[in-house]
């Protein structure tokens, strides 16, 4: 398709999302489509020659004309199963091709104060709760995907916890790509809302059929007010055919503490932001990232921490895996404004090249404007160590075997900071199936 006609294709696309708004829409609601499809269109789709996107180039999916899938995908619920972690006691929201399917979810037991609920029932009639969460932590100066997002969204999930909640068993976001037609888009939403002194461990979840190569366009929005404590897993395990592009804000106050663990396993082309203000004194992040490309997979990471109050803390430990003809990208930075006295802020970036024609780049990025601070930042790119592998071999391990452990125990200085046991499990077997030295888990375990 030309140009031409890609650009009026999702004019008309734009079109018809915001001839098919209701019209009882609140006019806030309507407002932040319509200004987000219209940047949306002026944008485009980003470009390498951006500073921001220099080393990704999103032409596989700029060329296609992707479009919401037309109808419901038959998907039954042993197919949800297998795609879950096995062991994982949770509540469970199912969405396929970025629709809610209530009968493949599992919300029952929810604490008093904890509200789990659809995007798309929420916009059907409870708008007001919506409207301090909706697109006020989002922003579109590094992609335009973000803003495609807002206009084209349809659902997604909102979680709301009320002060002092604490919900037990982790919520399970599970959001599966269909194998139908490769043009199809979707753009969920996830808004998390923890209240004061809240708990809550939420699982953000991709995966796909057999054959599917859509494309997920997501944001998540997370607040997390004094004292909340979230623990967010996002875990990208899409067809190695398909593409991700994921959009991640997270505001804190006072005291809170958020740990996000990040790890990309499949997809064809794949780039997370993630974007985290800490707004008052003792707000602290931690932040864990683990990725392994292989074939001709293209995964891309950015990073940026803002500290805008003094006492705040950040740690960020992002490990990459490059085999095949594999592209790793990372890029971190670190902002410390001017009177963010007393921010300890912490970054490293590790790297493992596999293959020789894997290509992994990194790039941590300091800008300090405080002058009582305690910061530091790294990156290395390398290979297997020689010695240790010299070492393992010495006493009866095979080469493979050797390789294979190495990696593992490269890889486990993110993977062993997740309390979940059975995502760990499910990654490390995931790890261990896209890895050529057979035998890995036998060996490790």
């Amino acid at each position: 398709m030309s140009a031409n006609a890609l650009s009026q294709h999702y004019a008309e696309q734009v079109r018809q999302v915001q001839d098919g708004l209701p019209a009882e829409l609140p006019e806030w609601l309507a407002g932040r489509r319509r200004g987000a499809a219209q940047r949306f269109v002026a944008a485009g789709f980003p470009d390498p020659r951006q500073e921001e996107w220099k080393y990704t180039n999103v032409r596989p999916i700029a060329t296609k004309p992707f479009a919401a899938p037309a109808a419901d995908a038959p998907v039954s619920p042993e197919t949800i199963a297998g795609l879950g972690f096995e062991g994982l006691d949770a509540h469970r929201m199912v969405f396929v091709d970025g629709r809610f399917r209530p009968e493949l979810s599992d919300l029952e037991g929810l604490p008093e104060g904890a509200m789990v609920r659809s995007l798309s029932g929420m916009l059907g009639g409870d708008t007001d709760r919506l409207e301090p969460l909706l697109g006020t932590l989002a922003h579109d100066r590094f992609s335009s995907f973000a803003a495609a997002n807002m206009a084209f969204m349809s659902d997604g999930a909102v979680i709301m916890l009320s002060r002092g909640v604490r919900v037990e068993r982790p919520l399970h976001l599970l959001l599966v790509g269909s194998a139908g037609s490769p043009a199809t888009w979707h753009h969920p939403r996830v808004l998390v809302q923890a209240g004061e002194q809240s708990e809550v461990t939420i699982v953000e979840h991709y995966a796909d059929l057999d054959g599917a190569s859509g494309f997920t366009n997501t944001v998540t929005e997370l607040r997390a007010e004094a004292g909340a404590q979230v623990r967010h897993y996002l875990v990208q395990d899409h067809a190695d055919t398909a593409y991700h592009i994921g959009s991640i804000f997270v505001q804190q106050r006072r005291d809170s503490r958020v740990t996000s663990h990040n790890v990309n396993l499949g997809g064809r082309l794949v780039r997370h932001d993630l974007n985290i203000d800490l707004t008052e004194p003792g707000a602290e992040i931690e932040l864990n990232g683990l990725f392994l490309v292989g074939g001709r997979q293209h995964v891309d990471t950015h990073t940026r921490v803002h500290h805008s109050s003094p006492n705040t803390t950040s740690r960020e430990q992002y490990r990459g895996i490059g085999q095949g003809h594999g592209r790793g990208v990372f890029k971190g930075r670190v902002l410390v404004e001017r009177g963010a006295q007393k921010t300890d802020a912490q970054q490293h970036s590790a790297n493992l090249l596999l293959s020789p024609n894997a290509e992994i780049d990194t790039k941590p990025e300091l800008e300090i404007y405080a002058d009582d601070v305690k910061c530091a930042h790294g990156a290395t790119v390398g290979q297997l160590d020689e010695t240790s592998l010299y070492y393992l071999r010495s006493r009866g391990i095979g080469t493979e075997a050797a390789r294979g452990m190495l990696v593992f125990a490269f890889a486990d200085e993110v993977l062993e900071r997740m309390e979940l046991a059975p995502i760990r499990t499910s990654i490390e077997r995931r790890l261990a199936a896209r890895l050529p030295q057979a035998g890995v888990m036998e060996v490790i375990a």
